[in-house]
């Protein structure tokens, strides 16, 4: 299910809930929701940035060309640099 961001119209007249953004979970068919379900007050749907996912070795591969090592534990108390 996505989740949606969501605040309200007038954060005024919002609960401390809604004054700042909140995400809710919807399925894709629900529509998207117009009032606060804590206190009934007019709602906004934000644009968020979708969370992606990332590869551990496009991480490793960053943290090396930045000059970081990577350490590998060989025995108790013993790593070794792997890069």
């Amino acid at each position: 299910m996505p989740i949606y961001d969501y605040r309200a119209k007038d954060p005024e007249k919002g609960c401390a809930r809604c004054r700042e953004p909140f995400e809710m979970m919807r399925r894709l068919e629900e529509p998207p929701l117009t009032k606060c379900p804590f206190c009934g007050a007019e709602l906004v749907k934000l644009i968020a940035a979708p969370a992606l996912g990332r590869s551990k070795s496009a991480l490793d591969d960053r943290a090396k060309a930045a000059g970081f090592h990577k350490l590998r534990r060989v025995d108790k108390g013993t790593f070794e640099k792997q890069y």
